[in-house]
């Protein structure tokens, strides 16, 4: 018998592009929790990024679509491209809980670093009633620091954190806007719709 509980994992980032790392990390923290879905959120107007070499949050989010079309268990959402002004994680949360409603377990997932940076977070505490974490634990970062940090949160604010260790993705957005400047092969670091997307509309060039 199912779990009458809906367990929805939530992916969001600027997305500027997504590639292939986004995705196996995605997939794989949905298999290992048993997600129901996970939602791809690429953000509308983030305050903490220098819009200058940012796409339109139109154009990343038809980039997110493309990129998660062939596994039903992804579902691109426009709730932050849609909403005017700056973009903050706890006003999407509490959008997604109204939604959902409160059979329905959500989780936040983060790279390991960002544990580091959640106290920072507008609204901190009431994020941390709405949600819960799945931070990803890449090679290379330092576990002590992660594992003490993650006890900090756990202990001082309630904070309730799962952990996993994802495989190694060396990609980032960043390499690939690069790439694209400097006219080289992005092939199999973006899945193959959004290559297409990239080059058709000629995203990153300058």
């Amino acid at each position: 018998m199912k779990n009458s509980v809906q367990k929805i994992g939530i992916s969001g980032g600027t997305f500027n592009p997504i590639h292939i790392g986004h995705l196996i990390i995605a997939e794989t923290v949905r298999d290992k929790f048993g997600l129901d879905k996970v939602l791809f959120i690429p953000s509308g107007m983030p305050p903490h990024k220098n819009l200058g070499s940012v796409v339109c949050a139109e154009k990343r989010f038809d980039m997110v679509q493309r990129a998660v079309a062939g596994n039903p268990y992804f579902e691109a959402s426009r709730i932050e491209v849609d909403r005017e002004g700056y973009t903050y994680t706890v006003d999407t949360l509490k959008k997604l809980r109204e939604t959902y409603g409160k059979d329905t377990n959500l989780y936040y997932i983060i790279g390991a670093d960002v544990l580091n940076d959640l106290l920072t977070w507008r609204s901190f505490e009431d994020v941390f009633k709405i949600c819960e974490f799945i931070a990803v634990l890449r090679p290379g970062n330092d576990e002590k620091v992660f594992y003490k940090q993650m006890e900090y949160l756990r202990d001082a604010y309630g904070v309730r954190i799962h952990f996993i260790d994802a495989p190694l993705i060396d990609i980032s957005s960043t390499e690939i806007r690069e790439r694209i400047k400097e006219g080289r092969s992005i092939k199999y670091l973006v899945p193959e719709s959004v290559e297409e997307y990239i080059e058709s509309n000629g995203l990153y060039k300058e």
